[in-house]
């Protein structure tokens, strides 16, 4: 499985449970820091939770498993590295305070 459809197996968790404005950063020839970003957000904490236990169990069973998840208690911005992308998921007033999406407009932007 290539990173992108990786990616895509993801961005398809969320969009299951009902995350909402995701998109998928290409962010390989701007960054060493991964391949891609996965950005998306849920309307509260608990959606935020269920986002990415979602994520987890679905790629889990690929057995894609993540190197580093933070935030996860609180809740408002949750990361889960896994190492060739990241995924960011929000709170809606987190999101637009850190706007990912203009931080790394450089980025290719790629269809779900």
């Amino acid at each position: 499985m290539t990173i992108l459809e990786k990616v895509k197996l993801a961005a398809n968790a969320l969009d299951e449970k009902k995350a909402e404005d995701i998109k998928i950063i290409d962010i390989s020839e701007i960054s060493t820091i991964g391949d891609y970003f996965l950005i998306a957000t849920g309307d509260n904490q608990r959606l935020v939770h269920a986002l990415c236990n979602e994520v987890e169990e679905k790629l889990g069973k690929e057995k894609i498993i993540p190197k580093n998840i933070e935030g996860f208690q609180n809740g408002n911005w949750v990361l889960m590295d896994y190492e060739d992308f990241i995924i960011h998921i929000f709170d809606k007033e987190s999101r637009n305070f850190y706007n990912l999406d203009r931080i790394w407009k450089d980025g290719k932007y790629i269809e779900l």
